[in-house]
This record gives C-alpha cells, sequence and structure tokens, in this order.
C-alpha cells in the first residue's frame, strides 16, 4: 500500500511542476493575453520617393485648318489618321464668286493702267505747250520792252503760257488720281486672290489628321475648324499628380511611363511642364510629360500610367509603412517598451512603397510594431515574434 501512495505522491509533484514551468514560460513570454506581433527598428536611410499618377497623350500643338471667311467645304481630302506633309492640299472650299469678282478686278485694273498712260501722254504734251507758251511770253514781254508789239499782245501771250501751266498741273493732278485708281483696284484684285486662295486649305507643318470637323457641303464660318492636325512630334501627357505628394516636383525629374495599348512595355521620358493652375477640387496638380522616343501609333486621349522619380532623400528617419497606425484619429506607431506596445503620435513626411519619413515623435533604434495577430492598444501586452531590420 505504501509504494502506491508514493507513487501518486510523485505524479502530483511532477504535474505541478509542469503546471509552474507553463506558468514561467507565459511569464516570460509577455504574460497571458500577450499580441503575438512582429517588430521593426527605427533607422536613418536614403529614401526615393516616387510619384504616381494618371495621363492623357494630348497634342503639344494642335493646329486647327480652317477658311479666313465664311462659306460652303467643297471637298475634303484626308481622313482622320492621316499622315500630311506641310504644304499639302488637305480641303477646298466653294469659291462661290470669286474667280468672276477676281476677272473682273483685273480687267478694270487693266483699264485703270491704261487710263494712267493716257494721263502720262497728256502731262507730256501739256508740258510741251506750256514751255512753248512760256517761252513766247517771254520773247513778247521782251518785245513790248522795245516798242515792236502792243500791250495787249503781251497780255494774250502771258495769258496763254498761264493756261498751259494750269492744264500741266491738271495733268499731273490726272495723274495721281489715275495712280491711285490703279493701286486701288490692284488692292480688290490681290484681296480677291487671297481669298481665292484661302479656299485651298493647307497644311502648314507636317502632322497627323486628329479629326475632321466639318464634310463636304457643310457651311462653316470664318476661323471654324474644317480639320484638326496634331504637329509631329509634339504629342505629350496630360498628368495629374496627388498635391500632398507633390513636394520636389520639377521639371526635367525623369518619369517612367506605361500606356494602356502596350501594358507589357515601359517607355522613358521627362517632365516637361508645371502646370501653376492646381485643381482645387480633385487636390491635384496637372504636369505635362514627354516621352524620349514616342512609340508608333500613339493615339490621342490614350491613357497611360506615370510614375515620377521625385529627388531622394538621404539620411531620413524612417519605418516601414506598415508601422503607422490610428488611435483616436490620432497617426503614429506603437513602440515596444517591457513587453508592452505604447502608442506614440508621429508626424509623417515623404512615403514610398517601402518606407515613411517621420518627421517628428520616434527616436532612431526605437522598435515599433509593424505586424500583429488582432488590433492593439495602448499598453497592451505583445510577444514579439517576428523581428524586421530596418526599413527599406
Amino acid at each position: 500500500m505504501k509504494p502506491s501512495i508514493l507513487q501518486r505522491r510523485l505524479v502530483y509533484a511532477l504535474a505541478a511542476l509542469a503546471v509552474l514551468a507553463a506558468a514561467g514560460t507565459v511569464i516570460v513570454r509577455g504574460g497571458p493575453g500577450a499580441v503575438p506581433v512582429s517588430t521593426s527598428t527605427v533607422a536613418r536611410i536614403g529614401i526615393q520617393p516616387l510619384l504616381f499618377g494618371l495621363g492623357v497623350v494630348e497634342a503639344r500643338r494642335a493646329i486647327l485648318v480652317g477658311p479666313s471667311a465664311a462659306g460652303r467645304v467643297s471637298r475634303v481630302l484626308v481622313e482622320q489618321g492621316d499622315r500630311v506633309e506641310a504644304g499639302q492640299l488637305l480641303a477646298e472650299m466653294d469659291p462661290v464668286d470669286l474667280r468672276e469678282r477676281l476677272a473682273a478686278g483685273r480687267q478694270a485694273l487693266a483699264r485703270a493702267r491704261s487710263s494712267l498712260a493716257a494721263a502720262r501722254a497728256q502731262a507730256q504734251e501739256a508740258e510741251s505747250r506750256w514751255v512753248t507758251a512760256d517761252a513766247s511770253a517771254l520773247r513778247y514781254a521782251s518785245l513790248r520792252e522795245r516798242g515792236f508789239v502792243s500791250a495787249e499782245a503781251e497780255r494774250a501771250k502771258g495769258h496763254e503760257a498761264r493756261a498751259a501751266e494750269a492744264a500741266l498741273r491738271g495733268s499731273g493732278a490726272g495723274i495721281d488720281a489715275a495712280l491711285a485708281d490703279a493701286a486701288r483696284l490692284a488692292s480688290e484684285a490681290a484681296a480677291v486672290e487671297r481669298q481665292l486662295a484661302n479656299t485651298r486649305l493647307v497644311a502648314a507643318a507636317p502632322g497627323l489628321v486628329l479629326a475632321r470637323e466639318a464634310d463636304p457641303g457643310s457651311t462653316v464660318v470664318a476661323g471654324q475648324a474644317v480639320l484638326r492636325l496634331a504637329e509631329d512630334g509634339a504629342l505629350w501627357l496630360r498628368v495629374r499628380l496627388d498635391q500632398g505628394r507633390s513636394a520636389g516636383l520639377a521639371v526635367g525629374l525623369p518619369a517612367s511611363v506605361v500606356l494602356r495599348s502596350r501594358p507589357a512595355e515601359s517607355f522613358t521620358g521627362r517632365l516637361a511642364r508645371i502646370e501653376r493652375m492646381a485643381d482645387a477640387v480633385t487636390e491635384e496638380r496637372v504636369a505635362m510629360v514627354v516621352l524620349d522616343a514616342p512609340p508608333a501609333g500613339l493615339s490621342v486621349n490614350e491613357i497611360a500610367e506615370v510614375t515620377l522619380a521625385l529627388p531622394a532623400r538621404q539620411q531620413v528617419l524612417a519605418v516601414p509603412p506598415a508601422a503607422l497606425a490610428r488611435q483616436d484619429g490620432r497617426l503614429g506607431a506603437y513602440v515596444v517598451e517591457e513587453g508592452r506596445a505604447r502608442f506614440r503620435p508621429v508626424r509623417a513626411g515623404l512615403r514610398t512603397e517601402e518606407a515613411v519619413e517621420i518627421l517628428d515623435g520616434l527616436a532612431e533604434g526605437s522598435v515599433v510594431v509593424t505586424r500583429r495577430s488582432r488590433p492593439v492598444a495602448d499598453g497592451d501586452r505583445v510577444r514579439v515574434e517576428g523581428r524586421a531590420g530596418a526599413p527599406g
């Protein structure tokens, strides 16, 4: 009987030791109810921030081709998507009566030039008469002084000279009038010629036909576009970017572009212009990105994903993005201190996929919670089950 009692006592003692060992393990590992977490160390690293945005392919220099006067479209010789060369005839307007007006104007100009020639001939004749009459008047004046002719005869010759001089001046005025009339008619004819030339709509530069705005038979007003062109090599992307992450945005930054039509390819480019008018509703900035080597067949209004590489920052205090949490509406991180999670409000700066800059609230070397098996509150016991290095 005694051996049986001893055996039972031994079993009880071993069980008590097992319970004590389990309790000790729980205490060492954070106590009962400790939350398993993974952690990372707050460290200083270099950050290369990237800024993502959606872009739309646009014409950098769009050319609107249309008439300078109201009229009816006679024919359109190109289609949307066609490539055109400088000086190529694209469309024609109905000239209506411009050709007839030009012919009549040219005939009137020819008559005016004939009248000018006749006026000049008359002026030469009047000048010759004046020279003769003036010489005769001088001779009669000399003869009158010597008494060879009467005063009446002298006055008659003087009158003839003055009449010839007046006729000469009148012929000069006739020449001036004929010149003015010929110049007016020449200007009118030139204006009609320009109007007639403007009925031929030609390409001012090589480019791509984006759209036909009017078809044959349509009536358009002065300045209205018949065709819309994009100048060759003048396509770029209008990109919308988050204002809150656009610090450091500058012309010349490198860009990576993925077009929706070519999802497996990536094209390089650069930031060419930053619009000074931001969107207050969407809180976005607008920037223009040009491709280093645009692919053939690039479509206007195509969507593209654009990633801009902002200037790198060195020796930035940072944590992994998973370390950030919110408590009572405040942004912060949970620091592990003596087996418990302590919430520390922080002020964040630049963000990347691998790291978030910490401007204030954490010290270098602190251990922060990055992953947890269940929600953690300030003061909760935690059990570290995984430890990562510095962010990035």
